[in-house]
């Protein structure tokens, strides 16, 4: 049997961002070469203007607007829905909300072909998520409308598609409580990480080093800087690590809307000392970051899976995290982390401590970590299970 064509569709350029959506993209799309020709179809962000192949992936830009969200999205999916007609595949893939108006489209040209829509973290669950919070400013606002709006659109998308890809059993279950669709069609194949890539350092101290640090202990975090992420839980936490470890120093990796606000209150709780942020880090520096951390921790209050605490327990460390989502999918409590009650800096700080004070409880976690995301997680797994969903949906 030849190869297969395949046409993927997301809103930002997956050679240039690095998000979970992306690194799937690129990693699955590398491990496919010999069954599938693979076009990806993305937004004109980044610098992203014109075609290019990357390792033998197609890239093709379409019109966008450059990082305002969500109008580059509905720009994005306004381009690909004029050259529905135009796309010539045996089998569409649009992530998350990348391509809600292709359907359609599609159908408006007699276009019979599989469309497969695969849904990392549930927009209708992260808005109910947010409700619950209460976000109280503006822009939390305007950004729980988006999400609300995005989410109706996500729920036509997978009512419509010929099979769904989610990226764990929490997802699963939220795909079928809030859009109704049968879980006949549903696939789970969750996110992978690429062990030989994310591996633990012989000499930490020196990677402590060139992020001017000493020896002192270090927790790390590595996502966007969004409310779901709930950072805030982490600064009410470092109150109390810092009480027993005071030289403790938190590394953020990542950007968002919530940099200033977190700053400040830092700055008015006294521990800007105590955390320094680095904004975005590129791909190829971010396995190196992860060997500066004693501990890693993902206080999200909403999460599919979390690519970085995949990436956390192949470089061998511990993770400390709310027990929430897909996150006791993705993390083994009490023997590659310690899962704690959400919402709850307390005992998020409480596991931080007990990691810091026991190094061979440290060591012992992270080396089955490592091993835990070996046998389960890999992209080598997540693109052989993909290939699977793609000839099921040819057959379809």
């Amino acid at each position: 049997m030849g190869k297969f064509r395949l046409a993927v569709f997301n809103t930002q350029p997956p050679q240039l961002y690095f998000g979970g959506v992306e690194k799937r993209i690129i990693e699955t799309a590398k491990r496919m070469q010999n069954q599938a020709d693979i076009t990806v179809y993305s937004g004109t962000k980044a610098g992203f203007k014109k075609p290019a192949i990357i390792d033998g992936i197609n890239f093709v830009p379409c019109y966008s607007t450059d990082r305002i969200f969500p109008l580059d999205n509905w720009f994005f999916n306004r381009s690909i829905a004029k050259k529905a007609g135009t796309i010539d595949t045996d089998v569409y893939e649009a992530h998350t909300v990348s391509g809600y108006g292709l359907l359609k489209a599609l159908n408006n040209h007699c276009i019979k072909k599989p469309f497969v829509h695969t849904i990392h973290g549930v927009l209708a669950d992260e808005y109910e998520q947010a409700r619950e919070n209460g976000y109280q400013s503006f822009r939390g606002r305007i950004a729980d409308y988006f999400l609300h709006r995005l989410a109706k659109l996500e729920d036509e998308t997978a009512k419509n598609a010929t099979l769904i890809v989610t990226i764990s059993q929490y997802s699963l279950e939220k795909i079928k409580q809030f859009y109704h669709v049968d879980a006949a069609k549903i696939r789970i194949v969750p996110n992978g990480v690429n062990p030989e890539q994310f591996k633990p350092s012989e000499d930490q101290a020196a990677v402590k080093r060139q992020l001017g640090l000493r020896n002192e202990p270090c927790i790390l975090f590595v996502g966007s800087l969004i409310p779901r992420k709930g950072l805030p839980f982490l600064v009410e936490a470092a109150k109390k690590v810092v009480k027993e470890y005071a030289e403790t120093m938190f590394i953020i990796v990542g950007e968002g809307p919530l940099r200033n606000q977190l700053q400040r209150k830092l700055e008015a709780t006294n521990l800007s000392g105590n955390f320094t942020f680095i904004g975005n880090v590129k791909g190829d520096k971010l396995p190196a970051i992860y060997n500066c951390a004693d501990v890693f921790t993902l206080p999200s209050i909403q999460e599919g899976q979390g690519i970085v605490l995949l990436e956390a327990q192949a470089s061998a460390k511990p993770v400390v995290a709310f027990d929430i989502g897909g996150v006791n999918e993705a993390v083994r409590n009490g023997e590659t982390g310690l899962l704690v009650k959400r919402d709850s800096p307390e005992k998020l700080a409480d596991g931080i401590i007990k990691l810091l004070s026991d190094e061979a409880l440290r060591e012992k976690m992270g080396a089955k970590g490592r091993i835990f995301v070996a046998e389960n997680f890999t992209w080598d797994i997540c693109a052989q299970k993909m290939l699977k969903v793609y000839n099921e949906a040819l057959r379809t």
